[in-house]
């Protein structure tokens, strides 16, 4: 893997909205996290596909793909984030200069959702790790759980180095309406648990797995898989080293979730696995045990699997969200039902 290197007071960060952009009923909280980031030391560079939204993204696709070779080839910048998801930053993929990019310094690029689709593509195309992590508008300065307040401090890991996260005690609910409320904080007020899924294969009271971390957003990955933009035996990684995948659905029903999972099963995604981490599910929310729901997906698709897979992990669009470095090294415990992963970055 090449680790951009970490980050530090006065590193460069540029912002640009290559899936979806911020209307103007977003623009304070927009302008309140990018004074935070001013405020944390780092240098700001704000791009033009930004502050619009129409049709699912901030700009035509050329001009966010333009922008966005800009910013990956521009090696006074260090880190690159978006506002926050979308639907549609697949179609920036082929307007990319790889060939191009392999010339240029490795830089951090953060992010979950939409944005893990093109996390993925860069992790698999050029080698570089990526982390998937809290979206930019929600790092407010005021943000202060220890997962969400310490993600910059995750990026200051030198190559070679490690860091360790504990599960979260508690999730979001529901977000807050940014446009009546630009400062708001998480409200972590429902209980978190990691759970096991196949109890009948693994020891569920004790787990450790060990691998390297590749996943995103399931609503993307699950038809980028096989391609050259999420083909982790290609670049990311020796094929022959164990593998922990994780994922988390946005949109998906019960159905489509299983297809998604099922689909990925078969076409051989986790030959290799050590593990499996699912995050937390939004779109379950309030449905559980109504006919077919989630867990009847991940036990229909995963549970006759041989290895360890965990469950409402935080890695999801219900905060607070793990760091978690596409390439790295990971180690996942779970024990007595609480969770830590410990990641090196080699």
């Amino acid at each position: 893997m090449l680790y951009p290197s970490p980050i530090k007071p006065g590193s460069c960060i540029a912002v640009t909205a290559f899936s979806s952009g911020v209307p103007s009923i977003y623009h304070a909280r927009l302008d309140f996290v990018l004074d935070g980031l001013a405020q944390r030391g780092f240098d700001v560079i704000e791009g033009q596909c930004l502050r619009d939204n129409h049709l699912h993204v901030s700009a035509p696709v050329h001009a966010r793909a333009k922008e966005l070779m800009a910013f990956l080839c521009d090696d006074r910048i260090d880190v690159i984030m978006a506002p926050w998801g979308g639907e549609v930053a697949m179609d920036v993929l082929p307007l990319l200069d790889w060939q191009r990019l392999e010339t240029v310094k490795p830089k951090w690029f953060m992010g979950f959702s939409d944005i893990s689709t093109v996390l993925s593509a860069i992790s698999s195309k050029l080698g570089w790790a990526t982390c998937h992590c809290t979206n930019l508008m929600q790092l407010g300065l005021n943000q202060q759980d220890s997962l969400t307040s310490k993600v910059f401090t995750y990026l200051a890991t030198p190559a070679g180095s490690e860091f360790k996260q504990s599960a979260a005690t508690h999730y979001e609910s529901q977000h807050a309406d940014y446009s009546k409320h630009p400062n708001a904080v998480f409200n972590l007020t429902e209980p978190s648990y990691w759970k096991a899924l196949n109890t009948n294969c693994i020891n569920a009271s004790a787990l450790e797995f060990s691998g390297r971390l590749v996943g995103g957003c399931l609503d993307t990955h699950m038809v980028l898989y096989g391609t050259d933009y999420f083909a982790p035996y290609d670049r990311l990684i020796n094929e022959f080293e164990p593998t922990i995948y994780y994922f988390e659905n946005g949109e998906l029903t019960p159905t489509q979730y299983f297809r998604a999972l099922q689909s990925l099963k078969l076409k051989g995604a986790f030959k290799h696995a050590a593990g499996i981490l699912i995050g937390r599910n939004i779109a379950a929310q309030g449905k559980r045990g109504e006919g077919f729901d989630d867990l009847m997906a991940l036990n229909l698709s995963l549970g006759d699997l041989d290895i360890p897979v965990l469950y409402d992990v935080d890695i999801s669009h219900q905060a607070p969200n793990l760091t978690l470095i596409n390439g790295a090294m990971a180690n996942v415990k779970f024990i007595n039902g609480m969770g830590e992963i410990t990641q090196k970055l080699i």
